[in-house]
């Protein structure tokens, strides 16, 4: 294929055409463009040294495989309908003349399209010195077949390469890079009670009715942990988490919409819940819960943690107040926890959990510290933290490996 027939479909793409927007592939296009412009050797070693750089800047030499995995995890119209059902003839034929393409031309090197621009011999030697990327066959378009039947399991776009996200203050999705790698094999303690989010999670994933989920009870029971060690478990088969902030609830019915036609299950994560009375969003979650014309989609739960049974501050003042119909706002006040679906109560342990929690970490970090003066010394650790806690016991079992007690 000669270069300028190169450059046009890669200028033509379609269903791929979001490729063009990556910086390497952008910069490849211009290297292309270039050559097919019939360009002279200054400005062919300025657009070759320009996408060399940008691949080498994304920590490989591999330009196919950098291709091939841009393809796999592109968002397009494709991986959305197949992810739904069965394309159209005219996007399935579009979709593998595309693959077609992409997968020739992946697999070639820096002299290949020398060759291709119609550059003789004495040319192609005066260009020797530029550095040659690695260039294979990679079987693109069987493995993006088989992606295509896992589209409800690994996602598309950033969803694929990222399993917990934030929302920005104009309700953008941000994948978070780094997310807590905490899993449910690192959380002594409280298994009863993770068992039945575990379970009302594997619902939503096996596309069952799922319930909203609020974990309540003391700090530094682990409620938080328990819903990112849950992800981070269950990401594999197609769960991924948004965490939102309190003051963002009211951009939650727009997202909600965006993530219903989404293949992926979705938990929208809201940490350390709580309201004043005169609190605005205290109905917007009220109606995002229970109650809106537009109802929740299937693929989409929302999971709570709160230090508060019933979500919203109340004082005495409250109660003496001069509202005429004091029974009815106290009871809307209380109602925004009812609409929870799985409410799970997470008490501050007792001495004995509180003990085995403490031994199930220090051999988890592997601590050769006698139980007893475990024990012993954890107690009195919890005495000064202000009371026995997973989070209390953790600090102490990593102090203990630091040698600071």
């Amino acid at each position: 294929m000669k270069i300028q027939d190169l450059s046009a479909r890669l200028a033509g793409l379609a269903v791929f055409r979001g490729l063009l927007e990556d910086p390497v592939i952008a910069a490849y296009a211009h290297f292309i463009r270039t050559l097919a412009g019939g360009a002279g050797r200054q400005a062919i070693c300025e657009a070759a040294g320009q996408f060399e750089a940008v691949l080498f800047g994304a920590d490989t030499d591999d330009f196919s495989e950098y291709l091939s995995a841009a393809v796999l995890e592109c968002e397009n119209i494709c991986a959305r309908r197949a992810a739904r059902g069965a394309l159209s003839p005219v996007l399935e034929k579009a979709l593998d003349d595309e693959l077609q393409f992409l997968e020739t031309l992946s697999a070639m090197s820096l002299d290949d399209l020398l060759l291709a621009a119609g550059l003789n011999a004495d040319q192609r030697e005066e260009l020797a010195f530029l550095p040659r990327w690695t260039a294979h066959s990679t079987g693109l378009a069987a493995s993006y077949e088989d992606r295509l039947s896992e589209m409800g399991r690994r996602g598309y776009g950033m969803f694929a390469r990222h399993h917990v996200f934030m929302l920005s203050e104009d309700g953008r999705l941000i994948p978070v890079r780094h997310p807590d790698p905490q899993r449910l094999a690192d959380l002594p303690g409280y298994e009863h009670e993770r068992e039945k989010v575990i379970a009302n999670t594997k619902a939503l994933l096996a596309g069952l009715p799922a319930n909203n989920v609020l974990l309540y009870g003391d700090a530094g029971t682990g409620k938080s942990s328990a819903v990112k060690a849950i992800v981070n478990e269950y990401a594999p088969d197609g769960l991924r988490l948004v965490e939102v902030k309190k003051n963002q609830l009211y951009l939650l019915p727009d997202l909600m919409d965006k993530l219903a036609a989404n293949p992926l299950k979705f938990i929208l994560f809201i940490d350390d819940l709580s309201f004043a009375a005169n609190d605005d969003n205290f109905a917007a979650l009220k109606a995002i819960l229970e109650g809106s014309a537009g109802g929740r989609a299937d693929n989409i739960a929302v999971y709570a943690t709160s230090n508060r049974r019933h979500l919203v501050k109340e004082t005495m003042s409250d109660r003496t107040g001069d509202d005429i119909h004091e029974a009815d706002t106290r009871q809307e006040m209380m109602s925004l926890s009812a609409r929870f679906g799985l409410i799970v109560t997470f008490q501050r342990p007792d001495k004995a959990l509180y003990s085995q929690i403490l031994l199930d970490l220090a051999r988890q970090f592997g601590l050769s510290i006698p139980p007893e003066q475990l024990i012993t010394m954890g107690e009195a650790f919890a005495i000064r933290a202000g009371g026995r806690s997973p989070r209390a016991a953790k600090q102490f079992i990593e102090q203990c490996r630091a040698g600071v007690v």
